[in-house]
C-alpha cells in the first residue's frame, strides 16, 4: 500500500466517485484481501468482470486504489490494492454546499447500510459458526453524557486501540499464523442523540 495512514476524502469528486454502491462494495473487499485481480473480486461480490473492472479503474482515476506490484505473478491480469489504510470522511470537509452536504449524508446512508446487511448475514449465519466465533462476537450499545471534545478523544483512543490490535493482527498472519483466523468486521459510531 502507498500510505500507512488512512486518506481524509475531502473533495465532492472523490466522495462522488466513492458513493456507489457497487464501489463501496468492492473498495471494501480489496481492503480485506489486500490485493486482488478484477476477476477475484467480481467473484466476490457476484458482478460481470467487465463491470468490476470499470468501477475499479473509476476508483483508481481518484486515487482510492492502485495497481499493485507484480513480482511473481504472470502479468496478464492487473491486480489492485488500496492506496491507503481506509478512507476517513468529515462533515466539516462537506457542510458549506447543499450539494456537498447532501452527498456526504448519502453516502453515510449507504456505508451504514452495507454494514448493517454485512451483520445481518452474520446473524442469519450465526448458528454455523463455531462456538468459540460465537462465543467472541459481540454487539454493545453503550449511552453517555459527553461533550464535543470528550467524544473526539474516545473516537482517537478507540481508532488507535484497534488500528494497534488489527496491525498486530496481519503481523501473525504475514509471519504464517493462519490457524483459526477469519476476517472481523468492528462498526463504531458515536453519535449526539436526544431523547424525545
Amino acid at each position: 500500500m502507498a500510505t500507512n495512514e488512512p486518506r481524509r476524502v475531502d473533495d465532492l469528486d472523490t466522495l462522488k466517485a466513492f458513493g456507489h454502491p457497487l464501489r463501496m462494495k468492492l473498495y471494501r473487499a480489496l481492503h480485506i484481501s489486500r490485493t486482488a485481480t478484477a476477476s477475484q473480486l467480481a467473484e466476490q461480490v457476484d458482478e460481470a468482470v467487465s463491470l468490476v473492472s470499470y468501477h475499479l479503474r473509476k476508483l483508481a482515476d481518484h486515487g482510492l486504489i492502485e495497481e499493485a506490484p507484480t513480482q511473481g505473478r504472470d502479468g496478464r491480469e492487473r491486480w489492485w490494492q488500496p492506496a491507503s489504510e481506509g478512507l476517513t470522511f468529515r462533515d466539516e470537509d462537506f457542510r458549506d454546499a447543499p450539494e456537498k452536504a447532501a452527498t456526504h449524508a448519502a453516502i453515510g446512508r449507504m456505508s451504514f447500510e452495507q454494514r448493517g446487511e454485512l451483520y445481518r448475514a452474520y446473524l442469519d449465519s450465526q448458528s454455523a459458526w463455531a462456538p468459540t466465533w460465537r462465543g467472541a462476537a459481540f454487539s454493545s450499545e453503550f449511552l453517555g453524557p459527553f461533550t464535543p471534545a470528550e467524544l473526539a478523544r474516545l473516537s482517537e483512543e478507540m481508532h488507535e486501540l484497534i488500528k494497534r490490535h488489527t496491525d498486530a493482527a496481519r503481523a501473525e498472519q504475514e509471519a504464517g499464523d493462519t490457524e483459526g483466523r477469519e476476517n472481523v468486521a468492528l462498526h463504531v459510531y458515536g453519535f449526539p442523540f436526544r431523547q424525545h
